[in-house]
């Protein structure tokens, strides 16, 4: 496979998550939230990753940078915020919030196996508190959202990425 060294920075945010399933949803409702807020410098694009499994594969290739948002059982208190990188991902992408999808970690191992992986990888996540039917964040998820946007703010500022907030 190709070597990323010599491509240009493409940084990819992609929000994961089931809308359907309460805090299951929290990284598309992240990414929604940070599109509407704020503008970014060309380099980067924000994906509404959803439960495409597989279909994200193409995405991830492209990467140089992957920033990753979603709901992850990291055994905390509900509401806790995960900052992870680099090698700390596969092991808490592995952990399947909705049994009706196929995790992101099958995403991550075959572009591991195909060499492809971005240089630097990152997620921001937090510990749900409910995975019941329903379309809105649970009230102690939901609350999380700002530190959610900062922590993703924080880190792209870390790669370089030039941020303009919205009106």
């Amino acid at each position: 496979m190709e070597n990323k060294q010599n491509e240009e920075t493409k940084i990819i945010v992609m929000g994961l998550g089931n809308l359907l399933f309460t805090d299951e949803g929290l990284g598309v409702h992240a990414i929604r939230r940070i599109e509407a807020g704020y503008a970014f410098s060309p380099e980067v694009e924000l994906i509404d990753g959803g439960t495409l499994g597989l279909i994200l594969l193409e995405h991830l290739e492209e990467a140089s940078h992957f920033l990753c948002i979603d709901a992850v059982n990291a055994g905390q208190a509900p509401g806790s915020l995960v900052r992870l990188e680099g090698e700390e991902l596969p092991r808490y992408l592995g952990v399947k919030m909705s049994q009706h999808q196929m995790g992101f970690q099958e995403v991550l191992a075959l572009a591991s196996l195909r060499g492809t992986l971005p240089d630097q990888m990152a997620l921001v996540g937090v510990q749900p508190e409910s995975l019941e039917w329903g379309t809105e964040l649970s009230p102690t998820v939901a609350a999380t959202l700002p530190a959610v946007t900062g922590a993703v703010l924080e880190l792209l500022g870390r790669w370089g990425v030039s941020v303009t907030p919205k009106g």
